[in-house]
């Protein structure tokens, strides 16, 4: 299991040189840069600005200091943002989406997970039909299509709540980002939770457990639910990865200053040291969610260990 998990965490080193060298690349074939906007900018101003981020180098030579500052722990300074780094920048908007994401994940974890049993549980009533209602129209409607309509119901018909901002994690302005991203989460834990606990109720053991005697809740808590959360497990590492890219989405729909405005502002503006960074940020975090979601396939069926 030691050897498995090092194993994994050393694979981390080519993935992430391989994902920055391929961005690199892209950003700067991409035509113009990060200072072809300024106004009335003359030559010598540019030539100034080109060697102060050393755009004038080799294009080699520019990726290799750029890998060194990486390896410092050293995200560089953004071209657009006078006075900022990418590392200050990283910190200031990385609470909010953490923020955003986590609670709603932890959200669409638990009710899809609690949704999935009694679906599986009482089959073909109410309950199933409404959560099947759900999960459909949760994966159907992408959030571009789901965020407004909440804008429109809870903010501007109902007004109750704030159409978007931040204010300091004050939780009025939270509840519709989280909620946009756990209707759409919880879509997808739903549905799996209740075909994995289908299947996992008409095995042998299962039956061998209700002929024992035991009551119905005691079967599923103690017998079927770890073999049902296999399949659940293995959808929550690319939910979480989808909610790092469905940032860009909602927070620019609910004006947030998170990671995804970020990455747009940093593509719109050829902000190459800031668009490598959060590259290198997400990329860190979608490798560390796999590692997880592998480690906990050992822990939940002891004969996938490795």
């Amino acid at each position: 299991m030691w050897s498995y998990t090092l194993r994994r965490v050393l694979l981390t080193v080519p993935t992430l040189l391989i994902v920055v060298t391929v961005c690199y690349l892209l950003l700067h074939a991409t035509p113009g840069g990060p200072f072809d906007g300024e106004r009335k900018v003359s030559a010598e101003v540019l030539a100034n600005l080109q060697a102060k981020y050393h755009l004038g180098e080799p294009l080699w030579k520019q990726y290799l200091l750029y890998l060194n500052s990486l390896l410092h722990g050293d995200l560089g300074a953004s071209f657009r943002y006078a006075d900022w780094s990418v590392n200050d920048l990283v910190l200031r908007a990385l609470p909010v989406s953490l923020t955003i994401g986590g609670v709603s994940m932890l959200l669409a974890i638990v009710l899809g997970v609690v949704l999935g049993i009694f679906a599986a549980l009482y089959r073909n009533s109410p309950a199933d039909y409404l959560l099947m209602i759900i999960g459909n129209a949760g994966s159907a409607f992408p959030s571009f299509v789901i965020g407004p309509v909440l804008i429109l119901v809870f903010a501007i018909l109902l007004k109750w709540l704030p159409a978007g901002g931040w204010n300091g994690f004050h939780v009025r302005y939270m509840v519709l980002p989280v909620a946009l991203l756990t209707i759409i989460n919880v879509a997808t834990v739903g549905r799996v939770t209740r075909g994995s606990l289908i299947e996992v109720l008409n095995t042998n053991y299962i039956r061998t457990a209700y002929a024992k005697g035991l009551s119905r809740w005691t079967v599923v808590l103690r017998h079927a639910l770890r073999p049902t959360m296999i399949p659940v497990v293995s959808v929550i590492g690319p939910l979480a990865i989808g909610s790092i890219t469905a940032a860009v989405v909602t927070e620019s729909v609910f004006s947030l200053p998170g990671i995804g405005k970020l990455i747009v502002n940093g593509a719109a503006n050829r902000d190459y040291t800031l668009v490598l960074g959060l590259v290198v940020l997400v990329t860190v975090v979608a490798v560390l969610l796999n590692l997880l979601v592998d480690l906990a396939y050992a822990w939940l069926d002891p004969k996938i260990r490795y």
